[in-house]
C-alpha cells in the first residue's frame, strides 16, 4: 500500500554550475509529495498522516521554506534537492511496517523529479 502526503514551500536559488536563465537568482513555489510504502499496522494505518506531516515539517519544511537553498545545498537543482529531502526523511520514516517509497518534487507544475533512493 502507498500513502502520500502533499506539501508546499517557497524558496529561492540559483544554479551556479549552469549557463542559462536559471543561473540568476530566482524562486519557486515547490510542491513536495512524500510517499510511504507499507502494510497497515494494528491501528489500520501504514503511517498516521499527522505523524508524517510533523516529520516532513521538522526535517524539511522548517529548513527549506522561505530559504535561499544555495546556503543548504551547493548546486540546488530539483534532482539534488530531491536527494537531500530523501536523505533527511529515509531513516525517520523507516518502521517495521513501512518505509519511504518516493519523493516527488515539483519545481513548477510542468517540471517534476521523482526520487526513490539509490
Amino acid at each position: 500500500m502507498l500513502v502520500k502526503r502533499i506539501f508546499n514551500f517557497a524558496a529561492a536559488h540559483n544554479l551556479v554550475r549552469y549557463h542559462g536563465k536559471c543561473e540568476a537568482l530566482h524562486g519557486h513555489n515547490y510542491r513536495l509529495e512524500v510517499t510511504v510504502e507499507g502494510t497497515p499496522n494494528e491501528e489500520g494505518m501504514v503511517i498516521d498522516f499527522l505523524e508524517l506531516k510533523k516529520i516532513v515539517k521538522d526535517e524539511v519544511l522548517n529548513i527549506l521554506d522561505h530559504s535561499y537553498i544555495n546556503n543548504i545545498i551547493e548546486q540546488p537543482t530539483a534532482e539534488n534537492i530531491s536527494m537531500w529531502i530523501w536523505n533527511k526523511l529515509e531513516k525517520k520514516l523507516k518502521r517495521d511496517n513501512c518505509k519511504l517509497y518516493e519523493v516527488a518534487l515539483y519545481e513548477t507544475e510542468n517540471n517534476v523529479v521523482y526520487y526513490r533512493g539509490e
